[in-house]
């Protein structure tokens, strides 16, 4: 016989619970974790969730000890191809849906590391056709939150893209989007990356240390493009989110082996292999 195995969490917010119920209840796709069932009895609430067995991106990118695995370049590409799907299905959705607070502790992963978007408690419906904007009090959290959002409380459907932006660098540098332990000047992690992420040399200082070098380096520089479009301070200069998968797939197609550590003597030798090709190999042109 199978089991399923379910998590249980249970909360004190009423209203952040009721709102993840009400949307959950309602939205259904490969990239959204599954609502399995609730139950609310004496002022007690519990909501059941499939089980997601590698836990959260976050845990991921930032946790410590021997049974945090380090991801490879690929299993990222997969994880915010996922995750972008998700946010664009919300965002593409009958009634529009606005996130609010994406980040990498609400990306979980199941067992072939597929991401799923959780916990839907401050999510809001989006404005209407006449209006650009909703107005909410400022929630979410500080370092994903879009700064147009948190300056005014005017939440736009590309605030979400923001956030999105934060995580892609967070994916490329393994750093957290606010770390006050880190040295002065680099707390925020957006801000102390940004030149790194236009500059292609300057990049590799910057990339994760456990990737240990390998990784497209032109796929890591398109998608560092990707992640300053997305963090641009006017919310209608963003991609939308059907732009931005776009956009990773076709970074997913890219062809190229991660990148080997070279040695002079290793360049030499594929020198001299090119000057003494066999006279048998082919020339270029004739097949």
């Amino acid at each position: 016989m199978l089991y399923h195995v379910i998590l249980i969490r249970a909360f004190d917010f009423y209203l952040l619970v009721q709102c993840e119920v009400n949307f959950l209840e309602k939205l259904s796709h490969p990239h959204l974790v599954r609502l399995l069932g609730y139950c609310w009895e004496d002022k007690e609430l519990l909501l059941v969730y499939e089980f997601m067995q590698k836990g959260s991106l976050e845990n991921h990118l930032f946790g410590r000890g021997c049974t945090v695995q380090s991801l490879d370049w690929n299993i990222r590409l997969k994880i915010v191809i996922g995750a972008a799907k998700g946010l664009c299905f919300l965002h593409t959705a009958n009634n529009q849906v606005i996130y609010r607070d994406f980040k990498a502790s609400n990306i979980l992963l199941d067992g072939s590391y597929t991401a799923k978007i959780s916990d839907f408690g401050l999510a809001k419906f989006g404005p209407s056709a006449s209006q650009s904007h909703v107005t909410t009090r400022v929630m979410g959290t500080c370092g994903y939150a879009a700064p147009e959002y948190v300056a005014t409380g005017h939440l736009y459907v590309k605030s979400d893209v923001y956030g999105f932006g934060v995580v892609l660098v967070e994916i490329l540098t393994g750093l957290r989007a606010l770390d006050p332990n880190r040295p002065s000047g680099q707390c925020n992690l957006v801000d102390w990356a940004k030149p790194y992420l236009s500059d292609r040399r300057k990049l590799k200082n910057i990339m994760d240390q456990g990737l240990d070098g390998k990784y497209p380096p032109k796929a890591a520089f398109q998608i560092a493009q990707l992640a300053l479009k997305c963090l641009v301070p006017e919310p209608k200069n963003r991609p939308s989110m059907k732009e931005v998968v776009e956009t990773l797939e076709q970074i997913k197609s890219i062809n190229e082996n991660p990148k080997e550590p070279r040695n002079r003597s290793a360049r030499r030798h594929g020198k001299q292999s090119l000057r003494h090709r066999s006279p048998l190999a082919p020339k270029h042109g004739v097949r």
